[in-house]
């Protein structure tokens, strides 16, 4: 085993949170030392991850990009590698590259109240060595599914198929489908993005799906963004454009809370005008569920669409009874033919990483924690996680959380303290519990939600998804809210 590494912040992912958290701590707490700790070997998360054909992002640049750093493409919605060399700009251009660590893949941490330091285990995938950091603060950036592996249903039969069967998550390199028959299990953002991508080679391309999901097309360009970048300074266009589509965002939601039924009429009639009167709209696409009470998916130009309207792609609904060596039998007992298989069935979420957490000896149970603002956890010191929105661009809430932070950083210089937990109040004890994420039907969301934190009924220990409840419990509230409490280090008391 190594000698132990001290840093004052240890991130752990490379990904868009863990370079955007490195970021604000260079410009907001410059005196403190960090490394970022990346499992895989290369930085970019999803980014770099993700290889499917059609890879591309479901909000806008303007948005998913960092604050500080413009979008300067003419796509808003970007492919894969875009937002892959954006990452890797961002991060060449301020140094960060030269803080990370790669192929270091963390198993443990662990809490010392005496030292008031994070114990943090990781193994070098290449070599197998076991390393050690000691840190001051510990920034988990890690995402929130599980990198091993994504989610696949027990589908009977499966072993019987002579094709090939392949999760997006584990996509092969050099997969030639062309003229091949393809069936994408699936209706979510990576189905609707791999769809119409592979519908361009292959013989043809199913979306076979149990029920329907929001499906609404917008233009892969900006034209606001596009007209202000030709009068404007780079940075001014783009704070704009940033404001103008969160503002934007917020209205939209906003209207699927209250006004749900309209809504959705507006998004099924754009759909059956783009599919013309004769097309099966109210099977095919009318979701049994209120808009955003699952994540809606974007189609840029409605590509999705146009493979449809050319008879390159179908979408069929029903249940899968087994399948066979040639393809799927359905409940119904129709057939689909395929040479290839795709299951775009999701996700398995995780709780940071994957990691082994221990506070001086005991074991961290997160289900049995309690969520402060959505990116601490009660009793559970000097640790903040990323978790973005699921209803609004990640990076909106990354940039929330690094800020937070640094805030938190600097105050604990401030007032010399080395230790700040989450800690619930006398008012906070006998809190109705509610789940960590509420209001939200999505599969690969409620399948997890037993391993999350609780969410309590009153600030601080809510975890709303809101922007502006967010500014005003997290940016605009005081550090010191009586929910997180400030202690020295035992050893230097």
């Amino acid at each position: 085993m190594s000698q132990s590494t001290y840093v004052d912040v240890l991130i752990v992912g490379a990904g868009i949170s863990g370079i955007g958290m490195a970021y604000h701590l260079q410009q907001q707490c410059p005196e403190r030392s960090y490394t970022i700790l990346e499992g895989r070997p290369d930085m970019g998360g999803t980014w770099d991850l993700f290889r499917y054909p059609g890879v591309r992002s479901d909000s806008d640049m303007h948005t998913l990009g960092y604050s500080f750093k413009p979008w300067k493409e003419a796509k808003s919605i970007a492919d894969g590698p875009s937002i892959l060399n954006y990452l890797r700009e961002t991060a060449s251009e301020n140094g960060i590259d030269k803080k990370i660590q790669f192929n270091h893949l963390v198993t443990n941490a662990s809490w010392s109240t005496e030292t008031a330091t994070w114990t943090v285990t990781a193994t070098h995938k290449e070599t197998n060595e076991t390393l050690t950091y000691t840190c001051g603060f510990l920034s988990m950036c890690s995402g929130y599914y599980s990198y091993k592996e994504g989610y696949t249903p027990e589908f009977p039969g499966i072993e019987n198929f002579t094709g090939q069967v392949i999760h997006p998550q584990k996509w092969p390199d050099n997969l030639d489908y062309t003229g091949k028959r393809v069936v994408v299990i699936g209706s979510g953002a990576t189905a609707v993005t791999v769809v119409p991508a592979m519908a361009r080679k292959a013989a043809h391309v199913t979306m076979l799906q149990r029920s329907p999901t929001y499906v609404v097309s917008r233009p892969d360009h900006d034209a606001i963004a596009d007209k202000l970048r030709k009068i404007l300074p780079e940075k001014t266009a783009y704070a704009i454009t940033r404001a103008k589509n969160i503002a934007l965002t917020k209205f939209f939601y906003n209207r699927t809370r209250t006004q749900p039924e309209k809504i959705k009429t507006q998004i099924l009639g754009g759909v059956r005008k783009a599919l013309g009167p004769d097309y099966d709209v109210d099977t095919h696409f009318n979701p049994s569920y209120n808009p955003w009470d699952q994540r809606m998916c974007l189609i840029p130009n409605g590509d999705l669409f146009t493979s449809i309207n050319l008879g390159k792609a179908s979408v069929v609904t029903d249940h899968i009874e087994r399948i066979t060596e040639n393809g799927i039998l359905l409940k119904s007992g129709a057939t689909l033919e395929a040479d290839i298989i795709v299951t775009a069935t999701g996700l398995n979420l995780v709780t940071l990483g994957e990691i082994d957490f221990t506070v001086d000896g005991n074991v961290i149970d997160f289900a049995q924690t309690w969520t402060y603002k959505g990116l601490g956890y009660s009793d559970v010191p000097n640790l903040v996680s990323t978790f973005g929105y699921i209803n609004a661009s990640w990076t909106l809430r990354a940039d929330v959380v690094a800020n937070y932070s640094c805030r938190l950083l600097n105050h604990m210089k401030k007032t010399g303290t080395q230790q700040a937990t989450p800690r619930l109040r006398a008012q906070d004890q006998g809190m109705t519990a509610r789940p960590w994420i509420d209001d939200f039907s999505a599969g690969y969301m409620q399948r997890m939600m037993h391993l999350m934190p609780k969410q309590g009924d009153h600030a601080p220990w809510l975890n709303p998804q809101l922007i502006a409840v967010d500014k005003q419990m997290i940016v605009k509230s005081p550090i010191d809210d009586g929910a997180m409490t400030f202690t020295k280090a035992k050893a230097l008391v």
